[in-house]
């Protein structure tokens, strides 16, 4: 184990008799903060070690998924600080375009304003002065859960540097023709009156209706269906297969649109599924992305019928109706003229809805601003598959490349006020001026700039690099770009990553903006479900944390972080891993009160007992499995070996054992003491990246240090002892055996029993004393009488029972619980043997009667052996 070189204080402070986390987190963390020990000096002569957090909404609060990822982040950083790095964890926060600009427009609407009453200017400004008051109180709920991020450097979206940031890349992405002006489809919000990102469309199964009509008249009749009827008045093909022929006869001839004046094309193209309905599909160009494209390909006119509100704009008698009052109007008109063939309700569909205001997404052809991915996107899949970039786990590569091989261009405009409003201005004759940030904008009269601001994607996807100072070449940026490390969601894969492996690569020529991306789950309810308002499952961490403390928490999440799978948690959980804190902390003060130091050197081998060389040799190996696991980011593997190592090693049986050796003084009590002394230092310092505070207050106590957060880090010192493992195996093996005996006897935990022990001729017989105490058996005195004998690991432990339990009435019930077993045995095994019954039963029914029968035998064979080991009589 690394030896550690903080000079010790000249007295331990004394631990309160009962662990509070109330009482200690927020004093800890504090003097953290005002000793500077999450602060990353970029002059450092240290290896860097980096990683950004995923920039949470302005507007947010700490919930679930937050605490998640932010602690796995906080357990990486704080290690390799410990390991000697410079490590940053660079904070900070998103503008939130959409969901921030919501919050004020309400607050707005309160007063009886909207944003057009304030003006541009003054909107914005009122948006700042609400970050100001009333956002990112995250921050707050960040330091709660003991992120140890470098708070001097934290930083927004819309900062002075960061709008640099964006600006350039835009000018220099413009110029390269990477970046252009067009009308396409996207997807627009009716409400919020802006196009929104792919991420920002909430995708849910809705009640609608299918209706299939025919356009054309007799030979010319074609059937088509929809679930958004008024889209037809903006028909402007049908379209078929090119091979179907059922519809050869019509491809190139003009029939009649229904309730209007127009005919429109039959167009053969490639898209058509002719399997899928009557294999012929309205063709409607501004309203479908698949419609466009297929208006492309067959130079079809795009005729939009709704505007921003979604209103018909159609002249004639479904003007002015909203597209759901139009939907109903013009399937009634069709059924007027005997159109209508088949309608189904409902239709459940799935069906896109804002994020932020839950309004039904309405597709819209639109002049928008666009970036040209091509380019980019393939830079992004090659810097995987050339090994600049790992993917963890290494199965969501494919999902991946899914996703950066087929991009299409990214639509980056938004029709908001707050963001980074889009640098470009037109002139009074057409000219079109990108500006930098550098160049002066055009001024004069018939100038002006882009209503438009940028995607907030778009800036969040410069945050590895932004954050340090570009485009300025600073000290940050180059001691800690690219980041290590980044840990995400495999929800945002593809809009996130990907936008950042795109930016990086474009600015920073060719060099990735983090050399590994390791992705994790969502977490769910304790069912596995979905977190939901709507499902009324929803967890506020701040309540965790106030009733059992942030550590339980944390450790509760780390618990339950298998790579790139869901987190299932419930409060149960968070309760166990509270226990699991207060266990730590009762016994490190058992510990202290009993003789543990780190004071000295380690005795040397031949003067341990065989029980320390066995916790010694079972540190090392500890220490050696939680480094593999944090290289490999496994940190439910790291959780539980910890756990494991510190609650039942550590605890249920060194320091058990031990008892016998520190009541009895002398030499080997000090040793021992020393020993448990090292085990704990080294226990609490690979704890400390998962549960901060409980093992800063235990190792601060145990070794008068200054602070675990700047202490090294465990190395594995080698130290093996395979002979003392087994030897201490074959103590546990007969305490695990004889306390399930007893407990199998209805015997209490505290309940002592006569025994005679043979132990002679094994490797057992120096720990009678701690067998002894553990099991609570008392020497065969005079009178003594076996009446259950237990062979075990090569010895026998011979128990007298007798005035211990009533051996008559124990095997009445066993004999009872036997029959029943018996029985559950028999039915379960003549239905499996029905071949009439298998034939018929669902596989889950015969599926649950062969664990019945499983059941069954386990429990006949788990009672007779214990009918055979009660005293005879």
């Amino acid at each position: 184990m690394t030896e550690n070189t903080q000079q010790p204080n000249a007295s331990n402070p004394e631990l309160p008799t009962q662990y509070v986390p109330a009482d200690v987190e927020g004093k800890l963390y504090e003097r953290w903060v005002e000793r500077g020990y999450f602060e990353a000096d970029e002059h450092s002569d240290k290896p860097p070690y980096s990683i950004v957090i995923p920039p949470p909404n302005v507007t947010g609060s700490l919930h679930l998924g937050h605490a998640f990822e932010h602690t796995l982040i906080d357990a990486l950083v704080r290690r390799k600080r410990m390991q000697g790095f410079e490590a940053l964890y660079q904070p900070g926060m998103d503008h939130a375009g959409i969901a921030t600009q919501n919050v004020v427009e309400r607050e707005l609407a309160k007063e009886g304003k909207s944003r057009h009453d304030l003006g541009r200017e003054a909107f914005v400004e009122r948006v700042w002065q609400w970050k100001d008051e009333s956002g990112g109180q995250i921050s707050g709920q960040m330091r709660r859960l003991g992120e140890g991020v470098a708070w001097s450097r934290e930083r927004f979206t819309m900062d002075e540097g960061l709008s640099e940031a964006v600006q350039t890349v835009f000018k220099r992405m413009y110029d390269d023709e990477l970046i252009y002006r067009a009308e396409r489809i996207i997807n627009w919000c009716p409400r919020c009156l802006t196009a929104i990102s792919d991420i920002e469309v909430e995708y849910q199964e809705d009640d609608g209706e299918l209706v299939s009509m025919t356009y054309g008249e007799g030979e010319e009749t074609i059937v088509v269906a929809t679930t958004r009827a008024e889209t037809m008045l903006g028909d402007t093909a049908v379209a078929v297969h090119p091979d179907d022929e059922r519809y050869r006869h019509l491809v190139g001839r003009r029939i009649k649109l229904p309730l209007t004046d127009r005919t429109i094309p039959v167009v053969a193209d490639h898209h058509v599924d002719p399997s899928f309905g009557t294999g012929a599909v309205k063709v409607t160009p501004a309203h479908d992305p698949n419609d466009f494209e297929i208006g492309r390909r067959h130079d079809l006119p795009n005729i939009a019928v709704m505007d921003e509100r979604a209103v018909i704009t159609v002249p004639g008698p479904f003007e002015g109706l909203d597209r759901l009052e139009a939907r109903s109007a013009i399937v009634a008109a069709l059924r007027a003229e005997g159109r209508i063939v088949a309608e189904k309700r409902p239709y459940v569909h799935s069906v896109g809805h804002c994020s932020r205001c839950k309004t039904t997404i309405e597709p819209r052809l639109s002049l928008q601003w666009w970036v040209k991915v091509a380019p980019l996107a393939k830079a992004a899949g090659d810097a995987v598959r050339d090994g600049k970039v790992a993917i963890h786990p290494q199965e969501m590569e494919k999902r991946y490349f899914d996703w950066v091989d087929n991009l299409h261009d990214w639509c980056i405009s938004r029709q908001l006020w707050w963001g980074h409003r889009i640098p470009v201005w037109y002139g009074p004759n057409g000219e079109v001026v990108c500006v930098g940030p550098d160049d002066e904008a055009p001024t004069g009269e018939g100038w002006t700039q882009d209503n438009d601001v940028l995607d907030t994607w778009f800036s969040s996807g410069l945050w590895p690099f932004s954050t340090l100072g570009w485009p300025e070449r600073t000290d940050s940026l180059a001691k800690f770009y690219p980041n290590s490390v980044l840990v995400t969601g495999y929800d945002i894969l593809f809009f996130w990553v990907a936008r950042m492996m795109m930016f990086g690569l474009y600015v920073n020529d060719g060099v990735p903006p983090f050399s590994t991306i390791v992705l994790h789950g969502m977490v769910r309810d304790e069912h596995g479900k979905k977190m939901s308002k709507s499902f009324g499952n929803v967890v506020n961490p701040l309540d965790w944390m106030d009733t059992y403390g942030s550590d339980a928490l944390r450790f509760t999440l780390a618990r339950g972080a298998n790579p790139g799978t869901d987190v299932p948690i419930g409060e149960d959980w968070v309760q166990g891993s509270a226990k699991f804190s207060n266990k730590i902390w009762n016994a490190t003060r058992f510990a202290l009160m009993n003789g543990a130091t780190i004071e000295g050197e380690l005795p040397s081998a031949e003067e341990m007992s065989v029980t320390d060389r066995w916790i010694l040799s079972r540190l090392n190996r500890t220490v050696a499995d939680v480094d593999a696991y944090y290289d490999d980011f496994q940190f439910a593997k790291i959780s539980e070996s910890l756990r494991h190592f510190a609650w039942d090693e550590v605890f249920d049986w060194y320091v058990e054992l031990s008892k016998t050796t520190f009541f009895a003084g002398g030499r080997p009590a000090e040793v021992s003491g020393r020993v448990l002394g090292e085990v704990l230092d080294v226990m609490l310092r690979l704890l400390h990246p998962i549960v901060p505070f409980v093992t800063e207050a235990l190792w601060t106590a145990l070794t008068g240090r200054e602070s675990v957060v700047v202490a090294d880090w465990p190395t594995d010192s080698g130290f093996r002892d395979d002979a003392a493992e087994k030897e201490i195996e074959l103590v546990q093996q007969v305490v695990t055996e004889v306390r399930r005996f007893r407990n199998d006897q209805g015997l209490q935990p505290g309940q002592k029993v006569p025994a005679e022990l043979t132990l002679t001729g094994t490797a057992l017989a120096p720990h009678e004393a701690a067998i002894r105490q553990l099991l609570r058996l008392q020497p065969a005195g005079d009178g003594f009488q076996a009446t259950a004998s237990l062979p075990v690991a090569g010895a026998t432990v011979a128990l007298d029972l007798s005035g211990t339990i009533d051996v008559a009435a124990e095997r009445k019930r066993l004999t009872k619980d036997l029959e029943a077993a018996g029985k559950e045995k028999a039915q379960a095994t003549g239905k499996l043997g029905n071949e009439a019954f298998l034939a018929k039963a669902p596989d889950n029914v015969v599926d649950k009667i062969r664990g019945r029968l499983a059941k069954a035998e386990a429990d006949i064979e788990r009672i007779t052996a214990q009918l055979t080991k009660l005293p005879q009589g």
